[in-house]
């Protein structure tokens, strides 16, 4: 399509010539892949587009909408290219459009790397640290359970955990509940914020009676708490000295993050949810957070999300870039590019990729004693066997079919 062609001449032959989306679910959430291919039959370069609970549209806006714009394009024109993508839907933004364009967006920063014959974190400055210090997540159905999982995290090295604990109802997050905990109640398994402002603070107690004073703890409310019951939670939690306090409040109120950040003892890491460059930016110079933590995905790829932590530094933010089980082992390799080369950075959410994420992500980056190094492969140094890939076929509602049911004891809907 000679209209989508930049107006200067390229200085060699190189084009794309396919672009495409490759869904797949190794682990159960469906992870979103772009492919882009070049006339240089060897070259060819993946990034993640992962939006798991709306794949199919991520990969129908790849296929149908974006693919026919891109061939014939130098994909060294990366700015360019990705801008002209932002654009060019007019309504703009959002997590389905974001998510596609940071599939491209970080597939031609892997054509850039193998090209140079660089590792995508060399093309970005090089490092200004080894490698990115790194938690996991620890979580049981009772206090006692969620902090002898956090003991064996720590045991085998890492210095930061998150723990979570499961309680009453099914509608705890980060861990396994206990069904029918209300059984005098419209809805039995109902999820109760009082009971829960009441458990969190004991078990934080019990971890640092049993952890001790080194490792640095972590938690995630995700986003349920009214502003005065994050000013109560945070308060409450002060003795145990979190390194940080995840999503206190609905991402509807973040106008009134200052608020919270202002009254709470510990930093708040925030932003898993926001799906523009531009609302995250506004997160950090509104001075609603210490720790920036944006799914890359959502906001349209590794070119915004550097601009961020440049952002971040000039604000005295850190990064904790969003990466759990659904964001793509593509998607990790890009936080880490930016972890090791970004002054900004704080910490790296981690993930202990099972083996068949492996076979399908041949590369794929794993913690090394609670630290994830970057690979020094061209490129990502990760690739995409597309024939495993196929083996495990995604499937649809898997987040909304848990969503559905986080209810309160009284049945009303609660935030999953």
């Amino acid at each position: 399509m000679p209209e989508t062609q930049a107006p200067w001449p390229a200085r060699d032959s190189l084009h794309i010539t396919a672009v495409r989306a490759v869904v797949t679910a190794p682990e159960g959430p469906p992870l979103v892949v772009v492919v882009v291919e070049t006339s240089d039959p060897g070259l060819r370069g993946i990034g993640c587009a992962t939006f798991t609970q709306r794949y199919r549209a991520v990969a129908a806006t790849v296929d149908e909408h974006i693919a026919p714009m891109l061939v014939g394009r130098h994909p060294a024109d990366i700015e360019d290219i990705t801008r002209m993508i932002h654009l060019g839907s007019y309504w703009r933004g959002g997590p389905v459009l974001n998510s596609a364009l940071s599939g491209v967006d970080q597939a031609l920063w892997d054509i850039a790397g193998k090209r140079a014959g660089m590792p995508v974190y060399e093309l970005l400055g090089g490092r200004v640290r080894a490698a990115a210090d790194t938690y996991l997540h620890a979580s049981g159905p009772t206090v006692e359970s969620a902090v002898e999982d956090a003991a064996r995290i720590v045991a085998e090295g890492y210095r930061h955990v998150r723990i979570q604990a499961g309680g009453p109802g099914l509608g705890t997050y980060g861990a396994a509940g206990t069904s029918g905990a209300y059984p005098d109640s419209p809805y039995p398994d109902g999820w109760d914020v009082q009971q829960y402002l009441r458990d969190t603070p004991r078990l934080f107690a019990a971890a640092r009676e049993v952890l001790g004073e080194e490792p640095a703890l972590l938690h995630d409310v995700h986003h349920r708490l009214t502003v005065k019951q994050a000013i109560g939670l945070a308060r409450a939690l002060e003795p145990y000295r979190l390194f940080f306090l995840e999503d206190p409040i609905p991402l509807e109120h973040y106008d009134r993050l200052p608020e919270v950040r202002a009254a709470a003892p510990m930093p708040l890491a925030v932003g898993e949810q926001v799906a523009s460059v531009a609302d995250a930016a506004r997160l950090v110079t509104a001075g609603g957070v210490d720790l920036l933590r944006v799914h890359v995905s959502a906001i349209g790829g590794l070119t915004p999300a550097r601009k961020l932590a440049a952002l971040c530094e000039l604000h005295g933010v850190q990064t904790a870039w969003h990466a759990p089980a659904d964001v793509s082992p593509v998607g990790a390799a890009a936080n880490v590019a930016l972890d090791v080369s970004s002054p900004a950075f704080g910490i790296q959410e981690g993930h202990l990729w099972p083996d068949q994420v492996l076979e399908v992500f041949p590369g794929a980056l794993m913690p090394t004693n609670g630290y994830l190094y970057p690979s020094d492969r061209p490129g990502w140094g990760i690739e995409l066997d597309e024939a495993r890939a196929a083996a495990y076929p995604p499937r649809t509602h898997l987040h909304e079919r848990w969503a559905a049911r986080v209810r309160r004891p009284d049945g009303g809907i609660e935030a999953p």
